[in-house]
């Protein structure tokens, strides 16, 4: 062979990798997967169940946002059940909300750092049955829980939150429950103007937010019919599940920023995040099958980090 055509063979073969269509689709979810991996960083939650649909309405998309399980959830989320479905959601600090049918519920703030003094959240329930178990937050700083007329002070506790719709039948009420491991917290409640109606300190106790003379609103204890506990129960059921599911996939969340940490102080990669979209192990994920051939046959494999870290197979 001449050393000409020799040197042409050999540039072009240095090349082909990088101009192989096999291989440009794996390089551009390898560029699209940096940002990807960026913004998962600034999530506060993660959709931990889901029966029937759930959308999310946030400030940069047009519309609201079909929700699926693993979806993350960010500051100004605003999520919303449809008829006949039931949404759970757990957050960075293990705080878990169990959203019924026809719910609507504002992630107004939420600030979680392992160890830190300043933490906080506030949620806003407009619409519908939010059943909740707080955690590390309310535990550490400040959670807070707003309807139309009322805010309540979480210290740590299960609880039910009612907001009948704008216009329909009904008042707003707040039940207090014993968590499962059968500590009983404390809910406080305040209206819009910070003045305090009263506290929850008791197991299935509640208050009913009524307008008193002069349009003041009042906190009137009253005795959960047993209808009512009875309906509880199945919805505080449904929010245990939810906990036990999210608080796992909170943890690894944890351990995978710490991780990033750890590699970024040391200039190492970044470990990707392997609860996106493009995760085959997800529902919704990338499959062997789905994904270009290599040179040779067989599927491609979808990239991985340096192997410092791998997430435990779902159970």
């Amino acid at each position: 062979m001449k050393r000409r055509e020799f040197m042409t063979l050999l540039v072009g073969a240095a090349a082909w990798p990088f101009s192989s269509p096999l291989l440009a689709p794996r390089a551009a979810r390898a560029q699209a997967q940096a940002p990807a991996d960026q913004a998962a960083d600034n999530r506060v939650g993660e959709v931990a169940t889901l029966q029937g649909t759930a959308t999310v309405a946030r400030a940069n998309a047009a519309a609201p946002i079909a929700l699926k399980v693993n979806d993350p959830i960010f500051p100004n989320d605003t999520l919303q059940t449809g008829a006949n479905s039931a949404l759970g959601v757990t957050f960075d600090d293990e705080t878990t909300f169990s959203l019924s049918a026809d719910t609507r519920i504002l992630v107004d703030e939420f600030v979680y750092q392992e160890g830190g003094n300043a933490n906080a959240a506030l949620f806003t329930v407009t619409r519908g049955t939010a059943a909740f178990v707080a955690s590390m937050v309310a535990q550490t700083g400040d959670m807070r829980i707003a309807t139309p007329t009322a805010a309540l002070g979480i210290r740590g506790t299960t609880g039910v939150v009612e907001v009948p719709e704008q216009g329909a039948a009904g008042e707003p009420r707040i039940k207090l429950y014993a968590d499962a491991d059968g500590h009983v917290g404390r809910i406080e409640v305040f209206d819009r103007q910070g003045a305090r109606l009263g506290a929850l300190t008791q197991s299935a106790s509640a208050f009913a937010l009524r307008l008193g003379a002069g349009g003041r609103l009042a906190a009137v204890p009253f005795q959960i019919p047993a209808q009512e506990a009875a309906r509880d129960r199945g919805v505080l059921q449904r929010l245990l599940v939810s906990h036990q599911i999210g608080r796992q996939r909170a943890v690894e969340r944890r351990l995978l920023r710490q991780r990033n940490r750890q590699l970024r102080e040391r200039n190492l990669p970044r470990e990707p995040n392997r609860q996106g979209p493009n995760n085959p192990r997800q529902p919704g994920g990338l499959r062997p099958q789905n994904l270009p051939n290599r040179p040779g046959g067989g599927p491609s494999r979808p990239p991985r980090g340096p192997g410092l870290f791998r997430r435990k197979r779902d159970r």
